[in-house]
Protein backbone atom coordinates (compact mmCIF):
# COMPACT_ATOMS: atom_id res chain seq x y z
CA UNK A 1 0.00 0.00 0.00
CA UNK A 2 0.75 3.56 -0.60
CA UNK A 3 2.00 5.70 2.36
CA UNK A 4 0.40 8.78 1.90
CA UNK A 5 3.54 10.92 2.49
CA UNK A 6 7.24 10.42 3.23
CA UNK A 7 8.22 11.42 6.80
CA UNK A 8 10.94 14.21 6.10
CA UNK A 9 12.20 13.10 8.63
CA UNK A 10 13.24 9.87 7.23
CA UNK A 11 14.68 11.06 3.86
CA UNK A 12 17.01 13.39 2.76
CA UNK A 13 16.49 16.70 0.78
CA UNK A 14 16.69 15.63 -2.86
CA UNK A 15 17.87 17.94 -5.17
CA UNK A 16 15.26 19.80 -7.37
CA UNK A 17 15.37 17.70 -10.07
CA UNK A 18 16.22 14.46 -11.64
CA UNK A 19 17.80 13.47 -14.88
CA UNK A 20 18.02 9.85 -15.95
CA UNK A 21 19.60 9.59 -19.45
CA UNK A 22 19.74 6.58 -22.07
CA UNK A 23 23.40 5.18 -22.62
CA UNK A 24 23.12 7.37 -25.61
CA UNK A 25 20.77 9.66 -26.80
CA UNK A 26 19.17 8.02 -29.93
CA UNK A 27 16.36 9.82 -31.15
CA UNK A 28 15.24 13.75 -30.82
CA UNK A 29 12.88 13.28 -27.77
CA UNK A 30 13.02 14.33 -24.13
CA UNK A 31 10.14 13.25 -21.71
CA UNK A 32 9.50 15.65 -19.08
CA UNK A 33 7.35 16.14 -15.44
CA UNK A 34 7.58 19.31 -13.83
CA UNK A 35 4.60 18.15 -11.53
CA UNK A 36 4.93 14.73 -9.97
CA UNK A 37 7.37 15.79 -7.36
CA UNK A 38 7.01 14.35 -4.03
CA UNK A 39 9.26 15.45 -1.66
CA UNK A 40 7.64 18.06 1.44
CA UNK A 41 9.96 19.27 3.93
CA UNK A 42 8.84 19.12 7.74
CA UNK A 43 9.26 23.30 7.25
CA UNK A 44 6.47 23.27 4.52
CA UNK A 45 4.14 21.06 5.94
CA UNK A 46 4.65 23.58 9.36
CA UNK A 47 3.30 26.20 7.18
CA UNK A 48 0.70 24.22 5.71
CA UNK A 49 -2.77 24.48 7.00
CA UNK A 50 -3.67 21.39 4.97
CA UNK A 51 -3.09 17.98 5.98
CA UNK A 52 -0.63 16.09 3.61
CA UNK A 53 -3.12 14.20 1.33
CA UNK A 54 -4.76 17.17 0.61
CA UNK A 55 -1.81 18.64 -0.40
CA UNK A 56 -0.62 15.58 -2.37
CA UNK A 57 -3.90 15.91 -4.64
CA UNK A 58 -2.08 18.76 -6.76
CA UNK A 59 0.25 16.79 -7.64
CA UNK A 60 0.59 14.48 -10.97
CA UNK A 61 1.44 11.57 -8.77
CA UNK A 62 3.57 8.58 -10.39
CA UNK A 63 3.42 10.74 -13.63
CA UNK A 64 7.15 10.02 -13.48
CA UNK A 65 6.28 6.61 -12.97
CA UNK A 66 4.40 6.36 -16.03
CA UNK A 67 6.89 7.77 -18.39
CA UNK A 68 10.17 6.20 -16.61
CA UNK A 69 11.08 3.90 -19.45
CA UNK A 70 11.63 6.52 -21.49
CA UNK A 71 15.70 6.18 -21.34
CA UNK A 72 15.15 2.63 -22.66
CA UNK A 73 14.05 4.48 -26.20
CA UNK A 74 17.26 6.77 -26.40
CA UNK A 75 15.23 9.80 -25.07
CA UNK A 76 16.01 11.37 -20.86
CA UNK A 77 13.70 11.71 -18.89
CA UNK A 78 13.53 14.97 -16.20
CA UNK A 79 11.65 15.59 -13.23
CA UNK A 80 11.20 17.69 -10.43
CA UNK A 81 11.51 16.61 -6.93
CA UNK A 82 9.58 18.90 -4.85
CA UNK A 83 5.55 19.48 -5.05
CA UNK A 84 3.83 21.52 -7.69
CA UNK A 85 2.05 23.14 -4.38
CA UNK A 86 5.42 24.35 -3.17
CA UNK A 87 6.62 25.99 -6.50
CA UNK A 88 4.98 25.35 -10.12
CA UNK A 89 7.13 24.91 -12.65
CA UNK A 90 4.95 25.20 -15.09
CA UNK A 91 4.64 28.84 -14.00
CA UNK A 92 6.46 31.91 -14.97
CA UNK A 93 8.88 32.31 -12.34
CA UNK A 94 7.49 35.30 -10.67
CA UNK A 95 3.30 35.00 -11.49
CA UNK A 96 2.47 35.58 -7.58
CA UNK A 97 -0.55 36.40 -5.15
CA UNK A 98 -0.05 40.19 -3.35
CA UNK A 99 -2.59 38.82 -0.75
CA UNK A 100 -0.15 36.01 0.08
CA UNK A 101 2.41 38.41 1.34
CA UNK A 102 3.27 40.13 4.27
CA UNK A 103 4.63 42.96 2.28
CA UNK A 104 4.31 44.76 -1.02
CA UNK A 105 5.56 42.72 -4.00
CA UNK A 106 8.24 44.20 -6.23
CA UNK A 107 6.24 46.24 -9.60
CA UNK A 108 8.19 43.68 -12.01
CA UNK A 109 5.72 40.66 -10.15
CA UNK A 110 2.99 39.61 -12.15
CA UNK A 111 0.24 39.77 -9.95
CA UNK A 112 -2.58 40.13 -12.33
CA UNK A 113 -2.76 37.06 -14.76
CA UNK A 114 -5.91 34.60 -14.46
CA UNK A 115 -3.67 31.74 -12.70
CA UNK A 116 -2.78 34.50 -9.81
CA UNK A 117 -6.26 35.42 -9.85
CA UNK A 118 -7.51 31.86 -9.72
CA UNK A 119 -4.77 30.89 -6.81
CA UNK A 120 -2.74 28.63 -9.04
CA UNK A 121 0.16 31.24 -9.31
CA UNK A 122 3.93 29.98 -9.07
CA UNK A 123 3.42 29.70 -5.30
CA UNK A 124 -0.11 28.34 -5.10
CA UNK A 125 -2.53 29.97 -2.74
CA UNK A 126 -5.44 27.07 -2.57
CA UNK A 127 -4.96 23.81 -3.68
CA UNK A 128 -7.38 22.76 -6.55
CA UNK A 129 -10.52 22.14 -4.41
CA UNK A 130 -9.93 26.13 -3.54
CA UNK A 131 -9.02 25.22 0.03
CA UNK A 132 -6.09 27.94 1.14
CA UNK A 133 -2.66 26.53 1.66
CA UNK A 134 -1.01 28.34 4.18
CA UNK A 135 -1.89 29.05 7.77
CA UNK A 136 0.07 32.51 7.54
CA UNK A 137 0.64 34.96 5.29
CA UNK A 138 4.28 34.26 3.86
CA UNK A 139 7.76 36.81 3.13
CA UNK A 140 8.47 37.20 0.10
CA UNK A 141 12.04 36.16 0.36
CA UNK A 142 10.37 32.86 1.21
CA UNK A 143 9.13 33.12 -3.07
CA UNK A 144 12.36 34.09 -4.33
CA UNK A 145 14.43 31.23 -2.24
CA UNK A 146 11.53 29.04 -3.89
CA UNK A 147 12.11 30.55 -7.36
CA UNK A 148 15.90 30.69 -7.10
CA UNK A 149 16.62 26.85 -5.21
CA UNK A 150 13.92 25.23 -7.96
CA UNK A 151 12.12 27.02 -10.54
CA UNK A 152 15.28 27.85 -11.53
CA UNK A 153 17.61 24.86 -11.32
CA UNK A 154 14.80 22.53 -13.05
CA UNK A 155 14.44 25.05 -15.68
CA UNK A 156 18.16 25.28 -16.27
CA UNK A 157 17.89 21.58 -17.06
CA UNK A 158 15.53 21.36 -19.36
CA UNK A 159 16.99 24.20 -21.18
CA UNK A 160 20.16 22.32 -21.21
CA UNK A 161 18.79 19.00 -22.45
CA UNK A 162 16.98 21.15 -25.52
CA UNK A 163 20.46 22.86 -26.58
CA UNK A 164 21.89 19.39 -26.32
CA UNK A 165 19.09 17.61 -28.54
CA UNK A 166 19.06 20.34 -30.78
CA UNK A 167 22.59 20.52 -31.38
CA UNK A 168 22.82 16.60 -31.87
CA UNK A 169 19.46 16.27 -33.89
CA UNK A 170 18.93 19.45 -35.48
CA UNK A 171 16.01 19.16 -33.70
CA UNK A 172 13.65 18.16 -30.57
CA UNK A 173 10.41 17.67 -29.28
CA UNK A 174 9.90 17.81 -25.74
CA UNK A 175 6.68 16.14 -24.56
CA UNK A 176 5.83 17.69 -21.32
CA UNK A 177 4.00 15.06 -19.23
CA UNK A 178 1.08 15.71 -16.94
CA UNK A 179 -2.12 14.30 -15.34
CA UNK A 180 -5.58 15.42 -15.00
CA UNK A 181 -8.47 15.45 -12.18
CA UNK A 182 -11.59 13.38 -12.73
CA UNK A 183 -14.38 16.62 -12.88
CA UNK A 184 -16.74 17.55 -15.56
CA UNK A 185 -14.56 18.97 -18.70
CA UNK A 186 -15.80 19.95 -22.23
CA UNK A 187 -17.59 17.34 -23.69
CA UNK A 188 -18.96 14.05 -23.08
CA UNK A 189 -17.71 10.91 -22.44
CA UNK A 190 -14.52 12.22 -20.55
CA UNK A 191 -11.13 12.55 -22.38
CA UNK A 192 -8.12 10.01 -21.03
CA UNK A 193 -5.93 12.14 -22.74
CA UNK A 194 -5.62 16.07 -23.75
CA UNK A 195 -2.78 17.01 -26.21
CA UNK A 196 -2.07 20.45 -25.72
CA UNK A 197 -0.06 22.09 -28.87
CA UNK A 198 -1.14 25.78 -27.64
CA UNK A 199 -3.58 25.67 -30.88
CA UNK A 200 -0.96 24.63 -33.22
CA UNK A 201 1.62 26.88 -32.41
CA UNK A 202 3.73 25.10 -30.00
CA UNK A 203 4.44 21.55 -31.97
CA UNK A 204 4.09 20.76 -35.89
CA UNK A 205 0.73 19.34 -36.31
CA UNK A 206 2.71 16.13 -37.96
CA UNK A 207 4.18 15.00 -34.73
CA UNK A 208 0.89 15.74 -32.39
CA UNK A 209 -1.16 14.08 -35.00
CA UNK A 210 1.65 11.32 -34.92
CA UNK A 211 0.85 10.61 -30.84
CA UNK A 212 -2.74 11.08 -31.27
CA UNK A 213 -3.28 8.40 -34.08
CA UNK A 214 -1.05 5.96 -31.56
CA UNK A 215 -3.09 6.69 -28.28
CA UNK A 216 -6.59 6.47 -30.29
CA UNK A 217 -5.52 3.18 -31.82
CA UNK A 218 -4.70 1.91 -28.00
CA UNK A 219 -8.24 2.22 -27.56
CA UNK A 220 -7.96 5.56 -25.68
CA UNK A 221 -10.42 9.06 -26.24
CA UNK A 222 -8.49 12.01 -27.18
CA UNK A 223 -9.09 15.57 -27.10
CA UNK A 224 -6.96 18.73 -28.35
CA UNK A 225 -6.49 21.85 -26.37
CA UNK A 226 -9.66 21.56 -24.51
CA UNK A 227 -9.30 22.41 -21.50
CA UNK A 228 -5.73 21.95 -21.73
CA UNK A 229 -3.66 23.85 -24.17
CA UNK A 230 -0.42 24.01 -22.68
CA UNK A 231 1.35 25.84 -19.64
CA UNK A 232 4.38 27.95 -19.63
CA UNK A 233 6.17 25.12 -20.66
CA UNK A 234 4.91 24.41 -23.38
CA UNK A 235 4.56 28.65 -25.04
CA UNK A 236 7.57 29.64 -23.59
CA UNK A 237 9.98 26.72 -25.36
CA UNK A 238 7.80 25.70 -28.07
CA UNK A 239 9.40 27.22 -31.14
CA UNK A 240 9.20 25.30 -34.00
CA UNK A 241 10.95 27.81 -36.83
CA UNK A 242 13.91 26.99 -34.09
CA UNK A 243 13.33 23.28 -34.41
CA UNK A 244 11.69 22.96 -30.75
CA UNK A 245 8.45 21.58 -30.56
CA UNK A 246 6.59 21.37 -27.48
CA UNK A 247 3.10 18.47 -26.74
CA UNK A 248 1.77 18.55 -23.26
CA UNK A 249 0.80 15.38 -22.42
CA UNK A 250 -2.43 15.55 -19.92
CA UNK A 251 -3.71 11.78 -18.84
CA UNK A 252 -6.66 11.18 -16.85
CA UNK A 253 -5.63 10.08 -13.53
CA UNK A 254 -8.55 7.83 -13.23
CA UNK A 255 -6.95 5.43 -15.57
CA UNK A 256 -4.02 4.61 -12.51
CA UNK A 257 -4.19 6.23 -9.56
CA UNK A 258 -7.12 6.51 -6.30
CA UNK A 259 -7.46 10.13 -6.57
CA UNK A 260 -8.72 10.32 -2.82
CA UNK A 261 -5.98 8.39 -1.51
CA UNK A 262 -2.92 9.02 -3.29
CA UNK A 263 -1.97 5.74 -4.50
CA UNK A 264 -1.68 3.69 -7.57
CA UNK A 265 -4.51 1.92 -8.80
CA UNK A 266 -4.67 -1.71 -10.49
CA UNK A 267 -4.78 0.18 -13.54
CA UNK A 268 -1.26 1.60 -13.89
CA UNK A 269 0.65 -1.44 -15.10
CA UNK A 270 -1.97 -1.18 -17.84
CA UNK A 271 -1.47 2.09 -18.51
CA UNK A 272 2.51 2.29 -18.26
CA UNK A 273 2.57 -0.73 -20.82
CA UNK A 274 1.02 1.23 -23.34
CA UNK A 275 3.18 4.29 -22.82
CA UNK A 276 5.66 2.22 -23.38
CA UNK A 277 4.39 1.59 -26.62
CA UNK A 278 3.96 5.31 -27.45
CA UNK A 279 7.66 5.53 -26.79
CA UNK A 280 8.53 2.52 -28.93
CA UNK A 281 6.55 4.67 -32.00
CA UNK A 282 7.75 7.98 -31.31
CA UNK A 283 11.42 5.98 -30.92
CA UNK A 284 10.68 4.52 -34.27
CA UNK A 285 9.45 7.57 -36.39
CA UNK A 286 11.27 9.92 -38.50
CA UNK A 287 11.76 13.45 -37.03
CA UNK A 288 13.45 15.16 -39.65
CA UNK A 289 10.02 17.09 -40.70
CA UNK A 290 10.88 18.86 -37.18
CA UNK A 291 14.12 20.32 -38.36
CA UNK A 292 14.51 23.98 -39.51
Amino acid sequence: MDLPLPSPAEIDAPPPFRVVRPRAQTVPLIFASPHSGAYYSADFLAEARLDPVSLRRSEDSFVDELFAAAPTYGAPLLTATFPRVFCDANREPWELDPGMFDGPLPPWVNSASPRVGAGLGTIARVVATGEPVYRNKLAFSEAEARVRDYWQPYHAALAALIAETRGAFGRCLLLDCHSMPSHPVHGSPPADFVLGDAHGTSCAPRATRLVEDTLVGLGYRIRRNDPYAGGYVTRHYGAPREGVHVLQIEIARRLYMDEARVQRAPGMGALQRDLRQLMAVLAGADWSFLGR
